[in-house]
């Protein structure tokens, strides 16, 4: 339950600094007559709704396995995080849509007003500082969609980057850098949207974990009293848990309870020792121990 509320928290937080965020900047946008500020307030906006998005993933996860789900609800996490994705890359189009439109359009180009400059610098800023926070909280709680969520954040950050470069040469004399703006925030939208999408989709299919994570829960598994060996190790996402599977040796002479033992052991170790583990299954294979070393 610590973990819900920590992810709701920081939610709450999101929801807040987008909202203050993108009113100021649409605000901004308008007297100023910046349509990359405009295009900045929009993106900001959709960040509203990811993390209400987030919000409603994150509860139905962590709800308790069923009969009828007896591994659990974790994987809600990643379809939410597709989800976000999609409404990211939504957003990401049609801002590059309307930056497109102008260029081609040869319509009358507008020089953005100063006030558009200070908004981009804040927006650059805060979001900059809400994806450090956020990053920071899912990889304590190991949350797919609330990190998903802090790239949102940095997606924004980037986009205000382009608004502040398209605005400032704007004003230096070059009005369609406004509209090139647009695109290039598309651009980082769009990719933001991608890596989101590819990375729930990984713990969709039961990828497995990093070499890293498999190697430390080799060591564990081999540093436990009576393991002679481990013959095979697979992993697998499930959402932000961890499937293991894993075969050790022990003694082919030992009684049936003691290699039981063994292998609880090994169970026991390896979910003490990584938080992401949700359950691992210990398979023994009987070895033949030269006991006159």
């Amino acid at each position: 339950m610590d973990n819900i509320k920590i992810a709701m928290r920081v939610s709450r937080m999101s929801i807040f600094v987008n909202i203050a965020l993108s009113l100021g900047k649409l605000a901004a946008g308008i007297i100023a007559r910046s349509g990359a500020m405009i295009s900045d307030a929009v993106h900001s906006a959709s960040d509203v709704l990811s993390t209400l998005a987030v919000m409603a993933g994150i509860k139905l996860a962590s709800r308790r396995a069923d009969s009828s789900h007896p591994y659990g609800h974790e994987r809600v996490e990643c379809i939410f995080s597709i989800l976000l994705a999609v409404i990211l890359c939504a957003t990401g189009i049609g801002i590059g849509y309307s930056g497109v439109t102008k260029i081609i359009g040869g319509g009358e180009l507008v020089v953005p007003g100063a006030l558009a400059l200070a908004a981009a610098v804040v927006s650059i800023i805060v979001k900059e500082l809400m994806f450090q926070y956020t990053k920071k909280n899912a990889k304590k709680i190991r949350s797919t969609a609330l990190m998903a969520d802090a790239w949102h954040h940095r997606s924004d950050a980037l986009s205000s980057i382009g608004s502040f470069i398209g605005i400032l040469g704007a004003r230096l004399g070059f009005p369609i850098c406004d509209p090139i703006a647009s695109v290039i925030i598309c651009i980082f939208i769009v990719k933001a949207a991608w890596d989101i999408f590819m990375d729930a989709v990984n713990q969709l299919i039961d990828k497995s974990g990093s070499d890293e994570e498999c190697e430390k829960i080799r060591e564990v598994a081999l540093g436990t009293s009576g393991v002679v060996g481990v013959d095979d190790l697979k992993t697998r996402l499930f959402g932000s848990k961890m499937y293991v599977d894993i075969e050790i040796g022990a003694d082919g002479t030992l009684p049936l309870t003691e290699a039981h033992a063994i292998a609880q052991n090994v169970h026991d170790s390896i979910e003490r020792e990584f938080s992401e583990v949700k359950h691992c299954m210990v398979h023994v294979n009987p070895k033949v121990v030269d006991k006159t070393e």
